[in-house]
């Protein structure tokens, strides 16, 4: 039987993503409000009010992602720490905040590896009986999970980049996407891939010409604000359709 590698995989499976009808509890989302000083409405969301770009969901997914829920997904991986602010927004109620909507998320280690996998073509390193940084939380009042990890490293063919995948309270599924990282010369990306433990940017591929992101990253991009030394944190909104 033919091996494919993680780049093939990606070309051949092409982009994926799924809708669901589900309505989860809607929380107000005051970008859209009329300021109580100077009256005037901000229409920032309301004008850029569109779904978030689905993508592939593999070939990694976690195996059984609800007996993961946790905020803290280092388990035992070492790296340059990285917490990760997500929020949830409905596009089709003005881009209201969602509370109580299911965010998984996973994402390789500072080698190119994933948890759950292993052992083939794809992945050499075995990590089929271990499940770091993978985990699951459920939105709060104001739409947001919260979760401590370690900034993710790369493989070829692919930028770095980290997995979601969102449901709704009943467990449909709402969104397959995934985040892309700025890139620059003083961006974190290239911080961290020259600190200890990671393998530079020798080899690396750049958003624009990874399998998944080089279509646009501009609903997928995040925010990343933070230092080696202190450490790294990523916000970012994803807007899902309901």
């Amino acid at each position: 039987m033919k091996t494919i590698d993680r780049k093939g995989f990606l070309r051949t499976l092409g982009i994926a993503g799924v809708a669901a009808v589900a309505a989860p509890v809607l929380m107000h989302c005051g970008k859209d409000d009329e300021d109580s000083e100077t009256g005037v409405i901000d229409n920032t969301i309301s004008n850029a009010c569109a779904a978030t770009n689905s993508e592939t969901e593999g070939p990694f997914p976690t195996k059984t992602p609800s007996s993961l829920v946790q905020t803290n997904i280092v388990n035992d991986r070492t790296g340059v720490p990285l917490t990760i602010a997500l929020t949830i927004q409905n596009v089709k109620a003005n881009c209201v905040r969602l509370q109580g909507v299911i965010v998984d998320i996973w994402h390789c280690d500072k080698d190119g590896n994933y948890s759950e996998y292993g052992g083939t073509g794809m992945q050499s390193a075995n990590y089929t009986s271990v499940h770091f940084l993978r985990g699951r939380q459920t939105t709060d009042a104001n739409g947001e999970v919260n979760f401590t990890s370690i900034f993710p490293g790369w493989y070829n063919g692919r930028a770095t980049h980290i997995h979601v995948h969102v449901y709704s309270a009943a467990g449909q599924s709402l969104l397959v996407t995934q985040i892309a990282f700025p890139e620059g010369s003083s961006s974190a990306v290239v911080q961290v891939a020259a600190s200890s433990g990671y393998k530079g940017m020798s080899g690396y591929t750049y958003n624009s010409n990874d399998n998944v992101f080089s279509d646009g990253t501009s609903s997928e991009m995040s925010a990343i604000t933070g230092s080696l030394s202190g450490g790294f944190a990523l916000t970012h909104t994803i807007k899902v359709s309901v």
